[in-house]
């Protein structure tokens, strides 16, 4: 009450006041920048055409050119075609491997850990580029491995169903590790005393892994659902690296097609409402993920 009264009789602010201020504005400074105002500018962009430098204001025009090309929603059918069928697989397994990886029959478990983890750690070009060489249609060493057994040379690249399939083995090769450390914190805050007691009732294995494991990592499955449709939508150096959106454009993402919008044509004003259109799907799946599911709810 003292400082108060000093504080008004003075009419003067003190460092002591005003330093909480200026620890945190570093983050408001930074977020402004690189968050906030490209943010505003490409909602701007969306509703514009951007020549030389200029921006001239063409209302929905963007909207509408990107809502009739047939290439955009082709690529949004091929997103929606790897997420639907790699997510779930990709899940699937990281579960799995978390309960196995929990087990107290397993030993060295921290290797295991590690080496399903590491994936994440190499980068995305880097490991794009060496599945590039693994699945060459001409000396791969996957195709060399397949002839062993008579069949023939599959035409990864070259053949649009192969091609998905190839970037659906690197996606869920690099994530499913990703997924199950993930999985496995969340495993490891199952009571045992649910397992000793259905164990007692005569559950095997895999009646406890759906009537027990499943339910009780609801939030966290979740959890790795929407981080992972999130990270589908926003697919893009996987196909770039591998197939280059080919062929005939049947790997071609929508963050490509954008990407090739935007710096290919030079169509900031496209690309820009593109992103916002992905964003609003990316919102929607979101929502839709936690209402089906009751916002995780055991």
């Amino acid at each position: 009450m003292v400082y108060v009264n000093k504080l008004n009789r003075k009419g003067k602010i003190s460092m002591q006041d005003v330093s909480p201020y200026l620890f945190i504005s570093p983050f408001f400074i930074l977020f402004a920048v690189f968050m906030l105002y490209p943010l505003v500018y490409s909602l701007v962009l969306s509703f514009s055409e951007w020549r030389g430098g200029e921006i001239n204001y063409v209302g929905l025009a963007n909207y509408q050119q990107l809502f009739t090309d047939p290439l955009f929603w082709q690529s949004l059918y091929v997103t929606g075609l790897i997420l639907v069928i790699q997510v779930p697989i990709m899940l699937l397994l990281a579960t799995v491997l978390a309960t196995v990886l929990n087990s107290n029959l397993l030993r060295f478990k921290g290797i295991f850990r590690l080496a399903f983890f590491m994936p994440v750690l190499i980068d995305l070009v880097t490991y794009s580029l060496v599945f590039s060489l693994m699945f060459n249609e001409n000396y791969g060493m996957i195709n060399q491995f397949l002839g062993l057994f008579g069949i023939e040379p599959i035409r990864w690249f070259a053949d649009g169903f192969w091609a998905k399939v190839l970037i659906i083995v690197a996606l869920t090769w690099r994530w499913t590790g990703y997924n199950t450390i993930i999985i496995l914190s969340g495993l490891q805050n199952v009571p045992r005393d649910l397992y000793e007691s259905a164990n007692i009732d005569g559950a095997g294995p895999v009646t406890s892994f759906f009537k027990i494991t499943v339910p009780m990592l609801k939030p966290v499955i979740l959890f790795c659902a929407i981080l992972s449709t999130i990270g589908t939508l926003q697919l893009f150096a996987e196909p770039y690296v591998l197939t280059g959106g080919g062929p005939r454009n049947e790997t071609t993402t929508v963050i490509l097609y954008l990407y090739d919008k935007a710096f290919g044509s030079f169509n900031f004003g496209l690309a820009s409402a593109g992103a916002y259109v992905v964003t609003t799907i990316i919102a929607i799946l979101s929502y839709l993920q936690i209402r089906m599911s009751k916002g995780g709810e055991i």
